[in-house]
């Protein structure tokens, strides 16, 4: 491509990502535009996205330390009290989580299969189908007018369900050629991505309306976390590594991770006090996060997507509209009421692209297996916004018939 055609395509892209925050009817779509304008960029200059002077944007501690941020932004906008609607709705929720962790990693295998992809890029798509639904699903059952309380409690729940579930197919679907994590190790990095970040901001919800009692309590584990850190910082974990077994280490390392949750909640609960407008800015940190591993997975992988590029699009697109028609159509066959059926299709056709992306980094393979989240992200946003509008004007639509019948 002619350079100033290049500079003229990553300009665009960069614009019209911009320009979509003053057009009301497409401002929903301006995080996905964002997406788009990141690939484009690192499709076209991909040594740029790679490096900043000495630091390797692929560092896998910086990939980790990101994704963190990520989920815990996204943690912020949970709630302990998301998980009561395991209790008034179970069926519904075990339906959901069923539809979840059966029909997306199994049909991710099928299209595997299907494609005929090379047996990382493979990986990638299983990986990505294996794990959670992702907190897009919430948003679009809110803009459905679907039910949001069995969204939030759905993502929760399979969300805490990932450390087991996802080492699971992972282990029993991928290709055996493809070195990866063991199903101890993946478990572990579940945790550190996802499990750690969301359990320090629902601790910071649980400060909200802890008694005092609660509050000396987690206070003073978060003085032992402190102590804890202070004690591997100084020396201790080379300590730990001549006086443990290997088997024992990552569970030692697991606990520093969970323990570390404790005192980030507490602080970010004191900076919520004296700077109110945090939690308002923690979503769009968390999307800043997601375009920045995006973008370093797609320079990291473009010499794989120009070769598998538009099969894995394909690939992707499938993968997402077969989960909404699997997930809607489980749902409508175990009878539930019209708005739990499309909240089933949200949760189970929309996975969660940033621990697909964090246990890529893990693995050292962000160019392979990292490939499926980078260019799946994008589209279930596109889709998931697509399907949460039509779905809300028919909503609108049988509300309006619903009141016309009364007035008559």
């Amino acid at each position: 491509m002619n350079p100033a055609w290049q500079m003229l395509a990553a300009a665009a892209a960069v614009a019209a990502a911009i320009s979509l925050r003053f057009v009301p009817k497409l401002r929903s779509y301006q995080f996905t535009a964002w997406i788009i304008a990141a690939v484009v960029c690192a499709m076209i200059y991909p040594q740029r996205f790679l490096r900043i002077g000495d630091v390797d944007l692929r560092n896998k501690w910086l990939i980790l330390f990101i994704v963190q941020a990520v989920m815990f932004g996204m943690g912020t906008q949970m709630k302990l009290a998301d998980f009561k609607g395991l209790v008034r709705m179970p069926w519904a929720v075990f339906i959901g989580v069923a539809g979840q962790f059966t029909i997306m990693p199994l049909l991710g295998f099928a299209l595997t299969k299907l494609f005929q992809f090379e047996p990382e890029i493979a990986a990638g798509v299983i990986l990505i189908g294996s794990c959670s639904a992702g907190l897009a699903s919430n948003v679009m059952a809110y803009i459905a007018k679907a039910n949001l309380a069995l969204s939030i409690t759905m993502t929760s729940i399979t969300t805490m369900l990932a450390p087991v579930m996802t080492p699971f197919w992972m282990r029993l679907l991928v290709d055996e050629r493809v070195e990866s994590l063991s199903y101890v190790s993946m478990m572990m990095e579940i945790i550190k991505i996802v499990i750690v970040p969301i359990a320090a901001a629902l601790l910071h919800d649980y400060l909200g309306f802890a008694s005092e009692r609660g509050r000396r309590i987690v206070l003073s584990l978060a003085l032992v976390a402190v102590g804890w850190l202070a004690f591997l910082a100084l020396g201790g974990w080379p300590w730990l590594q001549l006086a443990l077994s290997a088997d024992a280490l990552p569970w030692v390392g697991a606990v520093g991770f969970v323990l570390a949750a404790i005192p980030v909640g507490v602080i970010y609960h004191q900076l919520t006090r004296f700077l109110p407008v945090l939690p308002r800015v923690m979503p769009v940190l968390s999307m800043a996060g997601i375009v920045y591993f995006t973008t370093v997975t797609t320079a990291a992988g473009r010499n794989n997507l120009l070769e598998v590029g538009g099969a894995l699009f394909c690939a992707a697109a499938l993968h997402n509209v077969f989960g909404y028609v699997f997930g809607y159509g489980l749902a409508r066959l175990c009878r539930l009421d019209m708005a739990s059926c499309r909240t089933v299709a949200f949760e189970v056709g929309l996975q969660n692209g940033g621990m697909a992306s964090g246990i890529a980094g893990a693995m050292g393979k962000l160019g392979t297996v990292g490939l499926a989240a980078a260019i799946f992200s994008p589209w279930m946003n596109v889709s998931g916004s697509i399907l949460a509008n039509y779905w809300r004007k028919r909503a609108g639509k049988t509300a309006e018939c619903g009141s016309q019948v009364v007035i008559t």
